[in-house]
């Protein structure tokens, strides 16, 4: 039984005067009117309304639950109009979760170039390599750069990044430039993002696949970091392209072996919580930053603009 809309059949019965008036008005048959106010009338234990051949009448009990129909009536429209309102309007803040490096080298100047366009929104964002549970925090919006698993939350690709494998001019000098796989074994040595596994796997257009474990030199949490330690030299490192790209255009690091894929390619994604009422607001962040990186992203290492 839905309660909500037997209420409202019974509000316009008071209101029409009459069950047949009532029933033209919703488009209902009689009966189907007299039904539900009976359903009512049951379910609340009590008579609402004396009806005769030639009259209705509200009893004690009709009149107060008809003036509190109303109330509730009114309350949940007024509800639904504001969240009209939201969807509708652009205004407002929005709370954004992104990783620390893409976040200030790539999200943090969309964000402001969408904020000249849309000066009324106002961000509040958290740059942060943590995993962030965008429901409990109360955010409206995070960026990923991962395989998606979290089906409780809904996702747009926003771009894709690859991974790449590069040292700097006076590391590969000093060891040589691996032209196989199998050459990265000792004096070779690597620098590993902390999460990483230990063994690399290449692939060739025909399908081959090489395993190598290169040893390590040093472990660290950050791409920036890792970037800066090959720039030095310190080792070979397996870094995304949207943060290795500048340094490997300006020929400070060297990307090697690039005739094999070294790993899948990863999608960037925009995912916020299931909300069939996601702001407008939000929704527009998600359009735009779809079209500033674009299908071809400025940091293809391939493809630099």
């Amino acid at each position: 039984m839905n309660k909500f809309e037997d209420m409202q059949v019974f509000v316009r019965i008071v209101e029409s005067g009459s069950i047949t008036k009532a029933a033209e008005q919703l488009n209902m048959v009689k009966s189907a009117i007299s039904q539900r106010l009976a359903r009512l009338e049951n379910h609340l234990g009590t008579v609402l309304i004396q009806r005769t051949t030639r009259s209705q009448n509200l009893t004690t009990a009709g009149q107060k639950y008809f003036q509190q129909c109303l109330r509730i009536i009114e309350e949940i429209e007024e509800i639904e109009a504001g969240i009209q309102q939201d969807k509708q309007a652009l205004g407002g803040k929005i709370r954004l979760a992104a990783p620390y490096s893409f976040g200030l080298k790539h999200l943090s100047q969309a964000i402001r170039l969408f904020n000249e366009q849309h000066p009324e929104v106002i961000f509040d964002i958290d740059f942060n390599d943590r995993f962030v549970d965008l429901v409990n925090e109360g955010f409206d919006l995070g960026i990923r750069i991962t395989q998606l698993s979290d089906s409780s939350l809904m996702a747009r690709k926003i771009s894709h990044s690859q991974m790449v494998l590069c040292a700097s001019p006076a590391y590969l000098e000093k060891y040589g430039e691996p032209k196989h796989p199998n050459e990265l074994k000792e004096p070779h040595h690597k620098i590993k993002y902390s999460s990483d596994v230990d063994m690399w796997e290449f692939k060739q257009t025909d399908g081959t696949v090489s395993k190598v474990k290169v040893p390590t030199v040093l472990v660290c949490n950050n791409g920036e970091f890792m970037t800066d330690a090959a720039i030095d030299g310190c080792g070979l490192a397996v870094i995304p392209d949207f943060i290795c790209y500048q340094a490997i255009k300006s020929g400070s690091l060297q990307s090697i072996l690039t005739g094999y894929q070294l790993n899948q390619p990863i999608n960037i994604y925009a995912v916020y919580p299931q909300n069939k009422f996601l702001p407008a607001r939000v929704r527009k962040l998600i359009d735009y930053l779809v079209d500033y990186f674009g299908q071809e992203p400025y940091w293809r290492i391939s493809k630099n603009r």
